[in-house]
């Protein structure tokens, strides 16, 4: 199954009785502030002095549905002007000063360049007799792609993205691979936006044609059978020097055939009246159908349409409408479709449908609804491959054709398995397995006696029988049991005196299960304790999950993770000033919102690329898709509910705020940096306690993807630095 959250690229989590609920900034109080955020503190461990750079006040006020709201901070929503351009040079100074000081900074660069340093490879994928994988020899600031006659053979290079810019930040984003294995469509990002570029390159010779296309953006694409062209979609070209902050609305399908010029395009799908539609295209393997994925926003819930390719010129038509629920096509056999839905099932089920008669009383249930949210499906070797989640641990099923359960695929222990991708003629497939202790490896399974083997298994040099991972369960302010993953070294003393970090995301419907990270290894080398919530607003336990921590009910995504840090306390794991929480994106502002709300719960806080500016994201590229996951201020009561949890707008003068370290990107197109802007310039000046609050803005760089490993290791340095100073290893 393609995962809708994937399609769409827009990938950007935790409560107890008595907890202080957030102030709503008055305008009073926004005017009693300094009139620059000027300052001095002393870092309590560093006894360092800071001096923020002035960041001056303006006299933005806006008017939400009579209330007035003010925005001292909108210049800085200019990323290139020159009044933020100097701003961003005064932060990143005063940031890397502070951390020049820190003693242990260069000790953790050497651990984590070590540990990243190892040979990784990607899932194979197998087109006629041919394997594309990926691999990094360790260093490398991007993976190469390769290919090779077999999976012993000795591969070639078929694309080096490090020999595409001198610094690493150009990126691949995405392959297409035609059917006969002569063409591959490849997609470059430059600086981290999320503006691609695609070009075909020829896999024998290895050389690129002319073909060139711009302007695409959540877009992967689709060949058809006969390796004449692809299906892919774009957004029209945005004003001069708007790129990174336009909004991107009226997505469009093409089709693109080898040889011609972008501008000679076959415009295959539109919708003039439906701005914020996205189409995301799907060749079936026969090659006689074009499945259209239909969604719009960042909504689990989706359309299919569909255009016969067998008759010159066909409409395109809806084969399942109305936005219900959310539908992965799987494959097809003639007329008969497969897909994966939560139609009338909320953890996940596996249907089959005739599109010569589609309506919902002629479809047919394969695999029924089960106690465990049914996480991804695909079809390969005419098996469906269906991966559960069990308290947020994968667990792997396999299923013939009429939906006749035909055995488990048994994993090595508690951890994430993904993958089990190819198409229906093939008798292997591969997937991944991670644990929060145990690296990556990679496994070929053999479809008919149903073995799995280590295709690669990665040597880092981590010491993993050392450490343990165990699964807590808090209890949340309304009674909710939320699950907690916590790892760390073998003996670990209870005595509630370990430096811990405690990460989450709680959004989207995007699920956190167990991974090997190079940050949390080494923090656990150094006796820190890691540990993971699964918060309401994810998909662990399916779609009342992640509906539980959409819009009105996004306090409880903050309930969940303040249950979380407080059960670390109670359990003796750690102490509020031991206790260090992190989050990127969606997890940036979950950590920016319990910050605000329980200052004093925490230690240290590490918001990156969060979205904190609640009343005015929709206005920014693609942060419109986000209104149906937290609602809108230009309603009523969602602003309401928006502006309690805001972090920007909550901050309060005079408050003792945790150590606070803020990451951003100033080419991060999808959660513009204004968001961290302004969130810094706030809290700077509204600081009433000791400790520090930085900023960190990467230049060159996005909201993640494809970032250049040397820039990863600087990032991760900066932050774990930032972390042992502020709580103590």
């Amino acid at each position: 199954m393609i995962r809708l959250s994937v399609l769409l690229g827009i990938v950007f989590c935790l409560g107890v009785l008595g907890c202080r609920p957030p102030q709503q900034p008055s305008q009073a109080a926004s005017s009693s502030a300094a009139s620059s955020s000027t300052g001095t503190i002393v870092s309590p461990s560093m006894n360092q002095a800071l001096n923020y750079p002035p960041t001056e006040r303006g006299t933005q006020v806006d008017n939400y549905h009579g209330q007035q709201v003010a925005d001292p901070w909108r210049w800085l929503e200019e990323p290139d002007s020159p009044a933020t351009r100097a701003w961003i040079e005064a932060q990143n100074a005063l940031t890397q000063a502070f951390l020049a000081k820190i003693p242990e900074r260069e000790k953790l660069r050497t651990r984590l360049t070590e540990l990243w340093n190892h040979e990784r490879f990607g899932l194979p994928r197998k087109v006629q007799s041919q394997y594309f994988y990926s691999r990094n020899d360790g260093l490398q600031n991007q993976s190469v792609l390769l290919v090779a006659d077999s999976l012993d053979g000795t591969p070639r290079v078929l694309l080096d993205p490090n020999t595409m810019s001198e610094d690493g930040t150009v990126s691949l984003v995405g392959t297409a691979i035609s059917d006969n294995a002569k063409y591959i469509a490849y997609g470059l990002a430059k600086g981290g936006s999320d503006w691609n570029e695609w070009y075909v390159r020829d896999v024998e010779t290895g050389k690129d044609t002319e073909d060139h296309l711009k302007w695409i953006k959540f877009s992967g694409a689709s060949w058809t059978n006969d390796n004449a062209g692809f299906y892919y979609s774009r957004f029209n070209e945005p004003a001069p020097g708007a790129a990174l902050t336009e909004a991107n609305y009226y997505k469009k399908l093409y089709y693109h055939k080898l040889g011609e010029d972008q501008s000679q395009d076959r415009l295959v799908y539109d919708r003039k009246d439906e701005k914020e539609w996205s189409f995301s295209p799907v060749v079936t393997e026969d090659g006689c159908y074009l499945v259209i994925y239909v969604s719009k926003g960042t909504k689990r819930e989706n359309q299919i349409f569909l255009q016969d390719l067998q008759t010159p010129d066909a409409p395109v038509t809806e084969l399942i409408s109305g936005f219900d629920a959310s539908y992965g096509f799987l494959g097809n056999d003639g007329t008969k479709f497969y897909f994966q839905t939560d139609n009338r099932a909320p953890l996940g089920r596996v249907i089959a449908l005739d599109i010569t008669k589609p309506e919902q009383a002629n479809w047919t249930e394969l695999v029924p609804e089960s106690k465990m949210p049914l996480e991804s499906v695909s079809l390969v070797g005419d098996q469906f491959f269906a991966v559960y989640l069990k308290d947020a641990a994968s667990q792997v099923r396999t299923f013939a054709l009429d939906g006749t359960p035909t055995g488990e695929i048994a994993l090595p222990g508690i951890g994430s398995a993904g993958g089990f991708g190819g198409r229906r003629d093939q008798t292997e497939t591969f997937y991944a397995f991670s644990s929060y202790t145990s690296p990556t490896t990679l496994y070929r399974y053999d479809i008919p006696t149903k073995e799995s083997t280590v295709f690669r298994k990665p040597k880092v040099p981590f010491e993993s029988d050392q450490y343990e991972t165990k699964q807590l369960f808090a209890t949340s302010k309304d009674g909710t049991r939320v699950p907690i993953f916590v790892s760390h070294k073998k003996g670990l003393k209870l005595d509630g005196n370990n430096p811990t970090l405690l990460y989450a995301y709680g959004g989207f419907g995007i699920s956190l299960t167990p991974g090997f990270d190079t940050r949390s290894a080494v923090w656990m080398e150094q006796g820190g304790v890691y540990a993971v919530a699964n918060l309401r607003g994810g998909a662990e336990y399916g779609v009342p999950w992640h509906e539980a921590g959409q819009k009105l009910s996004k306090q409880n995504v903050f309930d969940d993770f303040i249950a979380a840090a407080e059960h670390l306390i109670a359990e003796k794991y750690t102490s509020s000033n031991r206790l260090g929480i992190a989050g990127r994106s969606n997890g940036g502002l979950l950590v920016g919102a319990v910050m605000t709300q329980r200052p004093e719960l925490f230690g240290a806080a590490l918001p990156g690329v969060g979205v904190m500016d609640m009343l005015r994201f929709h206005k920014f590229t693609i942060g419109w898709a986000w209104v149906s996951e937290y609602g809108i201020a230009d309603n009523p009561e969602e602003f309401a509910a928006l502006l309690k949890y805001s972090p920007l707008h909550n901050i309060r003068p005079g408050t003792a705020y945790p150590a606070t370290f803020i990451v951003t990107a100033d080419h991060d197109d999808r959660v513009v940096p204004a968001h961290s802007f302004k969130f810094a310039a706030e809290l700077q000046a509204a600081q009433g306690g000791p400790a520090p609050i930085l900023i960190r803005i990467e230049t060159k760089a996005g909201h993640g993807m494809g970032m250049a490993l040397s820039k990863k290791i600087d990032e991760t340095t900066d932050e774990l630095s930032f972390l042992w100073n502020a709580i103590g290893l």
